[in-house]
């Protein structure tokens, strides 16, 4: 039976902790008395709690994070019920910041601010063999990468089956983006390449294809980032598949010619444009040069195969709603196969919130933590925003409307997109669990209801992209193909 419970609620199955299996690797000691629960967000806490005490563990560590802080809560209140003597050690970056008004923070028993490595494994010690008493808020220490243990062989055979695995060349960021997390860090720490790639070779050869790099910066060491890839490009097979998140206007020759020999399906590249207007990105403290961005994603798009996932927020302060969708049309015009459309949120211990009293910006007191309505954008305006990003996501990015998205768009994509929106939400009152055939249905009464609409054209587009979608169903559109879409 452990001593030791290590557990998190990941946002689905499909996601592997990578925080919890650092934690293990470093545990010295007392690594076999440690084993780790992981858990979803959609699981019930009770039985989380359940199997947490089976083993009668004497410290429990919860990782807290913004996509399950709130689940994190319930589970930590009723272990503490339960059985009080458990210690309850929090973790994690909802725990690391603005500590004194969090109800879990008080049921818990030591919180670890920041960098839990080497110094879990410490308070465990003590919590176990003295000496005391300890306190409570405990900053987590930062050592050198090299003295920390690597994670990697703590993933399982079943994770590398069925999970994708995340993955970290390096830790911190020198940008000062305020709405990130990421900005308290001075720099970016690598770790040695060589005993880098060695873990991922390890991975490879047990079967491991799918890696996620949670790097905030993976292309801002030209040098690594080039390595990197040449590993992975000695490696290809068909189903190797590897995610990074890259600076947008940082990408010499080096890395294009590695980049340009990828087939598709191989390479995932997140691309933070975040706002193209430059007074906002003043405001923030984000360095971005804006033509050398629209230049790179150009040839990203025209010169390689790698899929594109583009971001932008909505809600930055300084930024109203015609400078947002010159942006989104201007990244529209640049062809990303996926555009993301995020809410500002006020993170805990970011930066942004300075501007909260100059620009009125008020957000949710509760996770996500999203804006809800500032000098600019009141709270109408943001709520047509979030159902513009849902509906955005479940056709543009859905990969199922190839042929119906440019009609949909138009020469004019936001303006058009949000009319649609608009149309969709008054039609449905729902922003989620759309059923599918209906949202075929829905787009063909919408395109036609538009002026100059071609009822020929878009009902080919639909069928076409339905047959290919792979289902199998009915849509009404498909059955009436000549009846009017408002009929």
């Amino acid at each position: 039976m452990p001593l030791i419970a290590l557990s998190t609620l990941n946002a689905r199955y499909s996601h592997a902790s990578l925080g919890l299996r650092c934690l293990l690797a470093n545990m010295g000691e007392l690594q076999a008395e440690t084993s780790l629960f992981e858990y979803t967000i959609h699981d019930r806490p009770a039985d989380i709690v359940e199997q947490l005490l089976a083993g009668n563990p004497s410290i429990v560590g919860l990782g807290v994070y913004i996509w399950n802080a709130e689940q994190s809560a319930k589970v930590a209140s009723l272990l503490k019920a339960v059985k009080p003597d458990v210690a309850l050690v929090l973790g994690g970056p909802e725990v690391s910041h603005e500590l004194e008004n969090q109800a879990i923070v008080r049921t818990a028993d030591h919180v670890i601010t920041g960098w839990g490595d080497r110094s879990f494994a410490k308070l465990c010690g003590r919590i176990l063999n003295g000496p005391g008493p300890l306190q409570k808020i405990i900053p987590g220490e930062q050592p050198p990468l090299h003295e920390i243990a690597l994670p990697y062989r703590f993933y399982t055979d079943e994770d590398i089956a069925h999970r994708l695995l995340y993955v970290e060349a390096s830790r911190g960021c020198p940008f000062k983006c305020e709405f990130c997390l990421s900005s308290l860090d001075k720099t970016a720490w690598p770790f040695e390449l060589e005993r880098f790639l060695a873990e991922m070779q390890g991975l490879y050869e047990r079967g491991a294809r799918l890696f996620k790099f949670v790097d905030r910066t993976f292309n801002l060491n030209v040098k690594a980032s080039a390595r990197i890839l040449d590993f992975f490009l000695q490696r290809l097979d068909g189903r190797l598949f590897a995610h990074f998140e890259v600076i947008p206007d940082h990408l010499p020759d080096r890395l294009k010619e590695a980049i340009a020999r990828f087939p598709a399906g191989a390479l995932q590249f997140e691309v933070g444009i975040q706002s193209f207007n430059a007074q906002v990105q003043a405001l923030i403290s984000r360095r971005q040069d804006n033509a050398q961005a629209e230049e790179n994603l150009r040839w990203l798009r025209e010169s390689s195969k790698v899929h594109v996932h583009a971001d932008l927020i909505a809600g930055l302060p300084g930024e109203d709603l015609t400078s947002f969708a010159r942006g989104f049309d201007r990244l529209v015009a640049l062809a990303p196969q996926e555009i993301q459309v995020g809410i500002l949120k006020r993170l805990r211990g970011t930066p942004i919130a300075r501007h909260s009293a100059d620009f009125g910006m008020k957000y949710n007191p509760l996770p996500p933590y999203d804006l809800l309505c500032n000098d600019l954008l009141d709270f109408a305006t943001m709520q047509r925003l979030a159902r513009f990003s849902r509906y955005w996501e479940i056709t543009a990015n859905s990969g199922r409307f190839a042929r119906t998205m440019p009609l949909v768009r138009g020469d004019d994509p936001f303006a058009r997109f949000m009319r649609f929106s608009d149309w969709l939400y008054e039609a449905t009152h729902q922003t989620h669990q759309i059923a599918l055939e209906r949202l075929y249905d829905l787009l063909y009464r919408w395109l036609a209801l538009e002026p100059a609409s071609d009822a020929q054209h878009v009902h080919q587009a639909l069928a076409s992209d339905y047959a290919g979608s792979g289902a199998r169903g009915a849509p009404e559109f498909m059955r009436a193909p000549r009846k009017k879409a408002n009929a």
